[in-house]
């Protein structure tokens, strides 16, 4: 009881909490060759069961927000034409990318795709931060008229 209920204290879910308690055990089973018999237990798995929490909070960061479907049956709702509308959308942008200017391209590439700072993107392309942001200028308006936007 005692797994359980620092579990509780950590999570304050009683799902996530039996399942910490499982993750411990089944953890302390397979190190109990590193388990120091001349010590008490409890502090042993209370230190297992605090690292599995701090792993799931980890992986939680990671994956961002979780929904559960059964308390939100409208999130398995799929609008087919939404997706196909912004697949649609999705080739016609990158399309349009591919046939801007390669200075234009590269700049919103790494601004806009892989969310660098204008100063790293200048880095990168070895430009001053002031032409980055002129080509980046352009490069949207040029894919904004492509697009019919």
């Amino acid at each position: 009881m005692p797994l359980r209920r620092f579990a509780l204290s950590l999570c304050r879910s009683p799902d996530l909490a039996d399942d910490l308690v499982q993750t411990t055990v089944e953890r302390a089973i397979a190190a109990r060759d590193r388990y120091d018999c001349t010590q008490r237990l409890e502090p042993w798995l209370f230190r297992i069961l605090r690292n599995a929490w701090l792993d799931v909070m980890r992986r939680r960061k990671t994956r961002g927000t979780e929904v559960d479907v059964i308390d939100s049956p409208d999130v398995m709702a799929v609008d087919g034409r939404q997706i196909t509308d912004a697949r649609l959308m999705l080739n016609a942008t990158e399309k349009a990318l591919d046939e801007l200017p390669d200075e234009q391209r590269e700049v919103i590439l790494l601004v806009c795709y892989e969310e660098l700072s204008y100063a790293e993107a200048a880095s990168v392309l070895d430009i001053p931060r002031g032409t980055v942001m002129s080509r980046l200028a352009r490069g949207r308006m040029a894919l904004a008229k492509k697009l019919g936007i």
